[in-house]
């Protein structure tokens, strides 16, 4: 699977359980460590978790595990790092706290279109 198509399908799966305000960021020639950010807002950790267990659930069949997974234990933040593409599951207040989009505002954005998912 690409790296493109894998952020696609990150972001469907979390589209699917409810997040909100899907980014991706195409991060390539940007940085080395990854060709996608997925951005994703849940309401509350416990939806946070949620999409964590989807998105590893619905990609295992297909031979992709996460390399690491970080904040399952606070859940405001949960990080799940695919190598080619790295989905950060942010609480509304966190995601405001931390605008990942300014940081990297240079980044150009994958059109999700989420709607015909």
């Amino acid at each position: 699977m690409s790296s493109e198509a894998l952020a696609r399908r990150i972001a469907a799966i979390a589209d699917a359980k409810l997040g909100t305000d899907l980014v991706a960021l195409d991060m390539r020639g940007l940085v080395g460590y990854t060709d996608f950010l997925v951005l994703c807002t849940v309401r509350n950790e416990r939806q946070g978790r949620s999409i964590n267990e989807d998105v590893r659930r619905e990609l295992k069949p297909e031979g992709l595990t996460p390399a690491r997974v970080e904040g399952l234990d606070e859940g405001e933040w949960v990080l799940i790092d695919y190598l080619d593409c790295i989905l950060h599951v942010m609480t509304e207040g966190v995601r405001e706290r931390y605008r990942l989009e300014q940081l990297w505002g240079e980044a150009a954005r994958l059109d999700l279109d989420l709607q015909a998912a």
